[in-house]
C-alpha cells in the first residue's frame, strides 16, 4: 500500500518522487511493449475504447443511446431484410424491430424522440419488388407478368360500397 503524502510536500513533487523510486527499483523495466514503438491508432485519447470494443467483439452501436440505434435500424430495415429468403423471415425481422421500438417507447425517462413502429406490409412490398427486380435482371428473356390495373371507382361508389 502507498504511504501517505507528507504534509510538507506538494502532490506533484510527492508523485514524482514515487515514480523516480519505482524506476530505480526497476518496476517499469519489464512492462509489455517496453522499448517498442507506439502502435498506430493510439494517437488520440479514445484509443483504449476502440481496442476494448475490438477485443471484446462489441459493435460501435453499444456506445450509442438506444433511440439512435433504433432510428438507425429503422432506416436500414430495407437493407437488413434484402438478404432474407422468405416473407416470414422479413415479417419476423420487422416484428423484432417493432418490439424493440415499443419497449423503448414504454420505458420511463430518456429524451422524447419521435420514433414509431415500422409497417410490415410496406417493408414486405419493397422486399418483393426488389426480389422481382433481381429475378428479371437474372433472366431478362423471361416475359414480365402483366399486371392488371385496378379499375378506379369514384369516391361516391367506394363510400356506398358499389
Amino acid at each position: 500500500m502507498t504511504e501517505r503524502k507528507p504534509p510538507d510536500l506538494t502532490f506533484e513533487s510527492w508523485i514524482d518522487k514515487q515514480i523516480r523510486e519505482a524506476i530505480d527499483r526497476g518496476e517499469f523495466g519489464q512492462l509489455p511493449g517496453a522499448g517498442k514503438p507506439i502502435p498506430p491508432g493510439m494517437d488520440d485519447e479514445n484509443w483504449w475504447v476502440r481496442n476494448l470494443l475490438q477485443r471484446e467483439g462489441i459493435g460501435n452501436d453499444a456506445l450509442l443511446p438506444e433511440h439512435i440505434v433504433l432510428r438507425r435500424d429503422r432506416e436500414r430495415i430495407d437493407r437488413t431484410v434484402a438478404q432474407l429468403p422468405t416473407e416470414r423471415a422479413v415479417r419476423d425481422a420487422v416484428t423484432e424491430l417493432n418490439e424493440r421500438i415499443i419497449r423503448w417507447l414504454r420505458s420511463p425517462g430518456g429524451p422524447n424522440v419521435p420514433i414509431g413502429p415500422v409497417r410490415a406490409d410496406e417493408v414486405v412490398a419493397k422486399w418483393r419488388a426488389a426480389r422481382e427486380t433481381e429475378r428479371s435482371a437474372e433472366n431478362p428473356s423471361a416475359p414480365a407478368e402483366p399486371v392488371e390495373p385496378r379499375a378506379k371507382r369514384s369516391w361516391w361508389r367506394r363510400v356506398r360500397g358499389r
